[in-house]
């Protein structure tokens, strides 16, 4: 296992290494979402002295973790594997699979479809006497946690079937405490978001959706 991980690690240092050179262009795709919420007035400033050298390598750490993940399941799931019997792999694999392909989902919608939507609220919401001007540091932090808390949080379905699946409860139990679920949802979203209402319900609505998803597909077994 040890051996497992420092493979992880070393190929994400190598990511990292080859990324360091794009990373101007990685930082202006992902500032792409604010660049056009400001318009023709677009306005990104660093308030700090060493934001403009830092910032960039804090994306490029992101994305070679983003990057270096579907290897990491793999070295996962061939460290498990062998400790498996064939019908335990049928259940697994696919559920490694989903849950990776979840969590990719989680960030897209949150980079292509969320963000926007907020940081253009945001902006136009300012007083006409207001120049909005965002520190590169303070976005680039909103949205790292924007798009890893929807990342996270999509994993809802997955948790979802494997505590009916594995027996720790029934649906039944579920179904009875969804009220609770839902509240949860929310102060978990409160947790992994901005502190703004609109960015929680963003991601609490769609946890809400995908814990039924979940609840739907689970089985009793």
């Amino acid at each position: 296992l040890r051996i497992k991980v420092l493979r992880v690690f070393f190929v994400l240092f190598i990511i990292f290494i080859v990324l360091i050179p794009f990373s101007e262009q990685i930082y202006n795709f992902f500032s792409e979402p604010i660049i056009t919420s400001f318009g023709q007035n677009s306005s990104l400033i660093a308030t700090g002295v060493t934001s403009p050298f830092f910032v960039p390598l804090k994306l490029v750490l992101s994305l070679s973790f983003l990057v270096v993940l579907p290897y990491a399941f793999f070295e996962l799931w061939s460290y498990v594997s062998p400790g498996l019997y064939a019908e335990e792999k049928s259940f697994v694999l696919p559920l490694i699979t989903c849950s990776l392909s979840l969590f990719i989902i989680g960030i897209a919608f949150a980079f292509l479809i969320v963000a926007p939507l907020l940081l253009n609220f945001f902006i136009s919401s300012a007083p006409s006497s207001v120049t909005v001007m965002t520190d590169i540091s303070q976005y680039v932090q909103f949205l790292l946690k924007l798009v890893f808390g929807f990342g996270i949080s999509f994993q809802v379905p997955v948790l979802t079937f494997l505590l009916v699946r594995t027996g720790i409860t029934s649906k039944e139990a579920l179904r009875k405490t969804r009220p609770f679920i839902v509240i949860l949802f929310f102060i978990t979203a409160s947790l992994l978001t901005p502190p703004d209402v609109l960015s929680q319900l963003f991601l609490a609505i769609p946890m809400w959706i995908l814990f039924e998803i979940g609840l739907y597909l689970s089985k009793k077994k």
